[in-house]
């Protein structure tokens, strides 16, 4: 794999892409959606015989010739529609691997491995997401795929005034992908970034060997190739102001730079900035991770930068970029000619409430994860509208707003899927400090500067003589031996992000108990609607 990976990776860096190049490849993926859709259905579904789709597909008694026809006749997101009210989908957890399959009282034996696009090449192998629990899904990332990205790079950077300026990342190592895969696409740009940091280094995560080989084959075969590939230079959290003099030394040089990182990131970068005095105008941060709540982008415009957000997953690439003339934070054109998207009423577990949820269905054959109606636990405001921004030349005219998660919770870029954390609190803690499920729940929720904090809520009449404990063997049991968990461990050390308070567990209106408690700022919205 890594062989087929280092002998296309020579191709990849030759050939860069040009921003007319970059337009003519998108607007023709518009006009190819359909057709598209339609190969990876055929080929990547019907013609894969391990495919999880398949078994949904027969209960359902659909042929690829039905589809086909529905696509022709209703169109796609129509179609997509029709398939998900017949069974044809997979949650979130299901599609993770958290939960069974289960459809018309049968249950459909699936793993994670089956969703994988069975066509790829030339791929190396990361891990979605920072799990912190260790469920973390195995993706590929591969070139073409890598390729097919950089487009929405060079559309962004013309729309938002960021072509050629200098760029610096600030993410992790392998098993993060998010780092490698930032430094290769701004490569095949022209634009490769100056500095890489990163907030945790090989030695801090015990990476597997693997993941240790392609690290330094990477950089080392772009070298070879002629091409300047940073190495990633080690700057912890608390060091954000390693990163805020980079930034101060590029607009003194260029008048302007680009910063890509997560929110919670971009927010130290610019604490920091506000400690020292520092005038960031005419810097851009462009990141995602957690939501951009407007108290951290008020945090981060206030030194005179700008902020874009984007939306992404490994498993799919780019859901969204940010508007160039936004009505909130994070105003999101969907970058509908890779991905389809449809809504699916979804009822939040343990509450009255009923979301939309946002429910996938990958275009391209070079996506890594083959996804046909798969939700991403998240819900927001989606509508079509024209906001006069260059996005709108391409067709996107559909916005995401006020995209917020049901059952997960992130911090530091890091996401906690809910399932998983309660074992911990309904088993692991119980059995190690005493009480019962009742006496322990985690909590989402901003402090005073705006960073994402995750609060372990405990019982007062839980006798914890040393409550520093508690994290600590929250942090152990958080997927032992797995290199998203020590990725996130290591993270969430740094920040500080967990936290314990002695008080009694929140509870429902409807007198429900939930183990996840995430509370909503009142300034974002929690509505959902389609225009």
């Amino acid at each position: 794999m890594y062989g087929r990976f280092a002998w296309g990776l020579r191709d990849f860096l030759r050939h860069t892409i040009t921003l007319d190049e970059a337009k003519t490849i998108v607007r023709q993926r518009m006009v190819e959606r359909e057709a598209n859709f339609l190969l990876v259905v055929n080929r990547g579904i019907y013609g894969y015989l391990k495919s999880p789709y398949l078994p949904l597909l027969k209960l359902a008694g659909c042929q690829i010739g039905d589809i086909e026809a529905m696509v022709r006749n209703k169109g796609l997101e129509s179609t997509l529609l029709a398939l998900r009210e017949s069974g044809i989908y997979f949650t979130f957890e299901e599609f993770k691997g958290l939960e069974p399959v289960v459809r018309n009282g049968r249950h459909i034996p699936v793993k994670v491995h089956d969703f994988d696009n069975p066509f790829l090449r030339q791929s190396y192998e990361g891990e979605s997401g920072g799990t912190a629990t260790g469920a973390g899904t195995r993706v590929q990332i591969e070139l073409n795929h890598l390729v097919n990205r950089v487009p929405y790079q060079l559309l962004s950077s013309e729309i938002h005034g960021l072509l050629g300026v200098p760029t610096a990342i600030w993410f992790g190592v392998l098993p993060d992908p998010s780092g490698i895969s930032n430094v290769l696409r701004g490569a095949h740009a022209g634009n490769i970034p100056e500095k890489w940091f990163s907030p945790v280094l090989s030695r801090e995560i015990r990476p597997s060997l693997k993941n240790r080989l392609a690290n330094q084959m990477i950089l080392t075969v772009g070298r070879a190739f002629g091409t300047p590939l940073p190495d990633p230079e080690p700057v912890h959290l608390d060091q954000a102001a390693i990163v805020a003099q980079w930034v101060v030394q590029s607009l003194k040089t260029h008048g302007a730079c680009l910063i890509r990182t997560h929110v919670s990131k971009a927010l130290r970068i610019c604490l920091s900035a506000q400690k020292e005095g520092l005038d960031f105008r005419g810097a851009t941060f462009m990141g995602g991770g957690e939501v951009p709540t407007p108290t951290k982008v008020r945090e981060i415009t206030r030194t005179g930068a700008r902020w874009i957000p984007i939306f992404s997953f490994a498993e799919a690439g780019s859901v969204g970029i940010g508007c160039a003339q936004p009505l909130d934070p994070n105003d999101l054109h969907f970058l509908k000619d890779s991905l389809a998207l449809v809504l699916y009423p979804r009822q939040v577990p343990g509450t009255k409430t009923t979301v939309n949820a946002l429910t996938l269905t990958t275009l391209l054959p070079t996506a890594p994860k083959v996804m046909l109606n798969v939700e991403t636990d998240d819900y927001g405001v989606i509508e079509t509208r024209s906001c006069g921004c260059g996005w709108e030349t391409y067709g996107f005219h559909d916005h995401i707003r006020s995209l917020r998660s049901f059952r997960k919770l992130t911090g530091e870029g890091v996401t906690l899927i809910g399932s998983e954390m309660v074992h911990i609190l309904e088993e692991v803690l119980p059995a190690r400090f005493g009480g019962s499920p009742l006496d322990y729940q985690l909590m989402e929720e901003e402090d005073e500067k705006g960073f994402t904090r995750l609060t372990l809520i405990v019982s007062p009449k839980i006798n914890i003589p040393d409550e520093t404990k508690l994290s600590e063997v929250i942090l152990e049991a958080l997927g032992k031996g797995s290199d998203s968990a020590d990725l996130s461990r290591a993270m969430w050390n740094q920040a500080k992000t967990l936290r314990v308070k002695r008080m009694e567990p929140i509870w429902t209106d409807r007198g429900k108990l939930m183990p996840l408690h995430l509370v909503h700022h009142p300034k974002e919205s929690k509505g959902v609607s389609k225009s």
